[in-house]
């Protein structure tokens, strides 16, 4: 029996990634590079031969996820499968009759391990046709021996059908909702009025729930983020293989840019319901309103609404309205800003993220596990971690280095992902915020000279362009 996968935070030791990984003594010669016991580079065969289990060994957790999240970067998953499969027939001789079945048994269950493993980490890669038959078939041929193995094969491609099964449900629901949520709230206010009579604090009064069906939709979006689309978000041609062209179809990010477009469109839900009421104080009491919010965001720990109401308030067409923020008690907005104040490389921020982490660590439940951090910074961040350093070596050597550090960050973000949400969900609500629908720039702009007039000759020509 393997030893069951641990959660992803104990990958870590308290000084970063736990490279120590099992070396035999053909490693040192076979094509791996070693420093103080830390793998930093080898050649790609070297470590897809790393990556397959023998008798004596099974490849460390923390080496699977970094080489599954990289491999990505020289070579398609259904290649690295098909190699893995290979490895494995040929090196433990699973397909020869009257094999010792006992070294069968030492062996099976490995590499059962190992496809439990990428099947449950890198579900999205089984979309792909090529890799669900190599998976099945590898499958079929540890199953063959022995009933225990059976159950566990049936248990495995059960689990992954269910995982691919809820992404294609989640990504049809993405799609409807992108279909209702295409008309300009402008439009609609000219045709049908009555149909948005409805403004956020109708219908929902208190900022607390607000924020806390905020968090429900951060953390649904993030689950469905596989860890690879970080890295395929900037697949590039691999230089030792000219006429590999990255393959970068948008099927393969699809869930990230989902979770982006979410951010713009809380930032344009958050502008549009402040520049929509006719009356100074309900614009006044719109944008107190959001202010706390944004506030319990921050108490929850989930940034990435935060920063998404922040940066609605902060639009041209809410920002201009002096009359209107004249009236608002703004010492609680200062704060906030000060809080996601981009200075420094975002130093105040990522102070909280670092102590929201840390209370994520120790936290008896689950409200203080939440950790949803300012996303299109994280992005940028494992952006230039992978533009700041090549992929291979002088000698033609995969970088390993590098990709500890990659994975050491997706990995973080793994914990966060996981984390169930311990609010009750309000469907009213909910719809209302991923459905209503917003303005546009121009119809913005538009509702803000309707509210505070234009005040210079550039607002005044833009103001009769727009009518």
């Amino acid at each position: 029996k393997m030893p069951q996968t641990p959660p992803f935070a104990a990958m870590f030791d308290s000084s970063g990634y736990n490279r120590n990984l099992y070396q035999t003594k053909e490693d040192n010669c076979g094509g791996l590079y070693y420093h103080d016991n830390n793998l930093l580079s080898g050649s790609l065969e070297a470590l897809i031969q790393h990556l397959v289990p023998n008798v004596d060994y099974y490849p460390d957790r923390t080496y699977i996820f970094t080489f599954l999240l990289s491999s990505r970067l020289f070579m398609h998953p259904y290649e690295l499968m098909a190699k893995v499969c290979h490895l494995c027939t040929e090196q433990q001789r699973l397909g020869e009759p009257g094999l010792d079945k006992n070294w069968t048994q030492k062996i099976a269950p490995k590499i059962l391990q190992l496809l439990t493993e990428w099947t449950e980490t890198f579900p999205y890669d089984f979309r792909d046709e090529r890799m669900m038959r190599n998976l099945k078939e590898l499958a079929q041929r540890i199953a063959s021996g022995d009933e225990v193995y059976r159950k566990s094969v049936q248990q495995l491609l059960q689990n992954l059908i269910r995982k691919l099964a809820a992404v294609t449900q989640y990504e049809e629901v993405l799609a409807k909702i992108d279909a209702t949520t295409s008309t300009d709230r402008l439009t609609l206010l000219k045709t049908k009025p009555q149909s948005i009579q409805r403004d956020i604090i109708t219908v929902c009064n208190d900022p607390y729930v607000l924020a806390q069906q905020l968090t429900h939709i951060e953390l649904e979006r993030l689950n469905y983020i596989g860890p690879e689309e970080f890295i395929q978000a900037f697949v590039q041609k691999d230089p030792l293989n000219n006429d590999k062209s990255c393959y970068v179809d948008r099927k393969k990010t699809r869930n990230l840019e989902a979770y982006v477009e979410w951010f713009n469109r809380l930032s344009y839900l958050v502008a549009t319901e402040i520049c929509m009421p006719v009356k100074k104080k309900h614009r006044a009491r719109v944008i107190e309103y959001f202010i706390d919010v944004a506030r319990e965001c921050f108490n929850i720990g989930n940034f990435n609404s935060l920063m998404a109401i922040i940066s609605g308030m902060n639009m041209s067409p809410v920002s201009r309205l002096k009359k209107t923020w004249a009236r608002v008690k703004t010492a609680k907005f200062d704060i906030l800003e000060h809080q996601m104040d981009p200075s420094s490389n975002f130093y105040n921020y990522r102070t909280a993220l670092r102590g929201a982490t840390q209370r994520s660590l120790t936290a008896h439940s689950s409200r203080e596990k939440i950790v949803i951090p300012f996303f299109s910074l994280l992005i940028k961040d494992i952006y230039f971690l992978n533009e700041g350093c090549a992929n291979r070596l002088p000698n033609g050597h995969v970088n390993f280095d590098k990709f500890w550090e990659l994975a050491k960050q997706v990995s973080e973000f793994m914990t966060w992902k996981q984390v169930e949400c311990p609010f009750e969900r309000d469907w009213k609500i909910l719809q209302y915020l991923l459905t209503v629908p917003v303005f546009s720039d121009d119809a913005l702009y538009l509702a803000s000279y309707e509210s505070e007039s234009p005040e210079n000759h550039i607002e005044k020509d833009r103001w009769k362009t727009l009518r």
